[in-house]
């Protein structure tokens, strides 16, 4: 076998054993789940460890293969959540981001949304007026350019799921945060496109 083989053999085996830690161990983290399976493998050449867009295709394979039906019901039910939040947030131009919209995410990793609003305590009053108990925090979020900014984040659970309203600048709506897996603007997608995701074109 060749070099250039055997190091994406070694780079599938480890994005096959983070997928499997994250799934049997709830990681959610790419970095994390990363090291473990290194760990385990015994693979200390970070050149051979799978970036995070392979691990997240070996997760979705995992999920396919051994969740099947389980898991597409599971995952339209995270979607009609998502989809019943943004309408509730509506009036920030609610975005659904991360592994609901990938299509790996579970309950577990719950939903996440970008809203954005130039006062972040618009969103604060919206939690209020629901009746919605939450939790805020502030974490750090990269841009192009290496750029990294700060931005709350309100964190609340409805049911089982876990929810994450991350809370940006209007002016950031063209150029959002880069996402964790691709490394490129995170987009996401409008309440639109997430009921076609789930057939509801009504």
């Amino acid at each position: 076998m060749s070099g250039r083989k055997r190091s994406h053999a070694h780079r599938q085996r480890l994005a096959y054993e983070a997928a499997r830690i994250m799934v049997n161990q709830g990681i959610r983290g790419f970095d994390r789940a990363r090291r473990k399976a290194a760990e385990r493998a015994g693979i200390g050449d970070r050149r051979l460890w799978p970036r995070n867009g392979e691990i997240q295709e070996a997760l979705l394979q995992q999920q396919r293969l051994f969740q099947g039906t389980r898991r597409e019901s599971e995952l339209t039910s995270l979607r009609r959540q998502a989809l019943a939040a943004m309408d509730a947030f509506a009036d920030f131009a609610p975005r659904l981001v991360g592994p609901v919209l990938a299509g790996s995410g579970d309950p577990t990793q719950g939903v996440r949304l970008h809203l954005f609003t130039d006062n972040p305590e618009d969103v604060v009053f919206r939690l209020l007026d629901r009746g919605i108990p939450w939790q805020e925090s502030e974490k750090v979020f990269r841009y192009g350019g290496g750029l990294r900014c700060t931005h709350p984040v309100f964190a609340f659970v409805a049911g089982d799921t876990a929810f994450e309203l991350v809370v940006l600048p209007v002016r950031v709506q063209r150029n959002p945060p880069l996402d964790a897996v691709n490394e490129r603007p995170e987009r996401g997608a409008k309440a639109a496109e997430v009921a076609h995701l789930l057939g509801d074109t009504s």
